[in-house]
């Protein structure tokens, strides 16, 4: 047997065995009428099932496993949540099992009603060593199948990532703009300097720059006096009057700047290097201070991306990539694919998030919108599933694929999978 228990609750549920002329081991004549529900937590494996033996109808719970014997190994003969049970499914059968009260547990053996084509068919899944077990089959599979299952992915991942923005907001005493604002920062770090963005949020919270929201040069020395860039003896101008600024602003609101080793610069590109980041990150908050809610009240998409383009930022940063680093030009603005990153892992997400909060439909439409309007993600993960056949046409589905590959692909839950299961009804 190269198959986990877990196949024969996929072989129960949707009753892919022969189930012409059933019989209990010990010759009772069965007809299932209803397999049950799934129980994914502790007690027997199906609840409320049906069936019928000899001139009876039983209903209770069905429990499976891959030996009879399996039911003394796990101690179900000294559990009474077990004792309701009206069926013992197993694949083979190799011990009479009695419950408590002395009655013999009536048996279904399967060993010789499962098809091989369908064990196969699971074992080729489950055994490949190639990037995800259905790589060779899921291009066959019919797109309403995928996209049906990619939407639940998706939806699945966003409620995850709510787990985490819940937890800031519940830290922040409900605090949507702040917490929004730590997030937005976590997102120009992208995955590299997410970490350093976010303890530089913490380091300054946001409305210490509504204080100064018409006085650009103070915002930017909040930005990189708390990020740990202003520690350095400056020769030009522009650093040393931040420097100077600096100083006195950290006095007055007491802040104390993360430690700039935090920040990497190694194998990038210099646009995305922390400093230029930093710089963007300061004129977003001059242009639009309390971002989440202008987002809140901005319907069309391509408004949404006036908010991260053509950004203020300092003419210093068109010829430095570094302070004391002279570049002969530099974009300061962030490309379309950064402001679509941020789209997608901010905006959508605190949209999604804001509507499960208030249990508010509209705002959850929006971020799925908002999802549908963006580009397909493109990455290592994304492309072996479009070599594959999959179509993602949008960001919705490409998160879909993200989710699918971690929660379904690497831990090999394809019997939880509809793509999965539509593959083995296939067989």
């Amino acid at each position: 047997m190269n198959f986990p228990e877990d196949f024969l609750h996929y072989v129960w549920q949707f009753r892919s065995f022969d189930f012409n002329d059933l019989q209990t081991t010990r010759g009772e004549n069965l007809k299932i009428i209803n397999p049950g529900l799934l129980n994914k937590n502790s007690g027997p494996d199906f609840f409320h099932a049906k069936i019928e033996m000899g001139n009876t109808t039983w209903a209770g719970n069905v429990e499976i496993h891959l030996k009879s014997s399996d039911w003394l190994k796990h101690n179900h003969q000294v559990n009474p949540a077990y004792e309701n049970v009206i069926l013992h499914v197993v694949y083979q059968h190799d011990a009479e099992i009695t419950r408590m009260d002395g009655t013999i547990l009536p048996v279904l053996e399967l060993k010789s009603r499962i098809s091989k084509d369908l064990i196969s068919k699971y074992e080729n899944l489950f055994l490949t060593l190639t990037d995800f077990p259905c790589i060779a089959q899921i291009g066959r599979v019919d797109e309403l199948i995928v996209d049906s299952f990619l939407s639940r992915t998706l939806i699945e991942r966003f409620e995850q990532k709510t787990n985490a923005v819940t937890e800031t907001l519940n830290e922040l005493n409900g605090n949507w703009d702040e917490t929004f604002y730590r997030f937005m920062a976590r997102n120009f770090g992208f995955k590299i300097n997410a970490l350093p963005f976010e303890l530089f949020a913490k380091a300054v919270p946001q409305h210490i720059y509504a204080r100064h929201k018409n006085n650009p040069h103070q915002i930017e020395a909040l930005v990189f006096g708390a990020a740990g860039f202003l520690n350095d003896h400056f020769e030009e101008e522009y650093p040393r009057k931040l420097k100077a600024e600096f100083q006195f602003l950290q006095k007055k609101y007491n802040l104390i700047p993360i430690d700039v080793s935090l920040w990497k610069f190694m194998r990038m590109r210099p646009q995305n290097f922390p400093t230029i980041r930093l710089a963007q990150f300061a004129a977003l908050i001059t242009k639009a201070n309390h971002l989440f809610s202008k987002i809140m009240e901005i319907k069309n998409v391509a408004e949404l991306r006036t908010l991260f383009e053509n950004l203020p930022v300092n003419d210093y940063w068109k010829t430095h990539y570094h302070f004391k680093k002279v570049a002969s030009s530099v974009n300061i603005q962030i490309g379309k694919t950064s402001v679509d990153n941020i789209l997608l892992n901010t905006v959508a997400l605190f949209l999604f998030a804001y509507g499960k909060h208030t249990a508010t439909q509209y705002f959850i439409s929006r971020a799925i919108k908002l999802l549908e309007s963006l580009p397909a993600e493109q990455n290592a993960i994304t492309d072996k599933y479009t070599e594959a056949g999959v179509k993602m046409m949008n960001a919705f589905a490409s998160q879909g694929i993200l989710q699918l590959k971690k929660q379904y692909c690497d831990e090999k839950k394809c019997l939880s999978c509809g793509i999965g299961i539509k593959i083995l009804k296939q067989a």
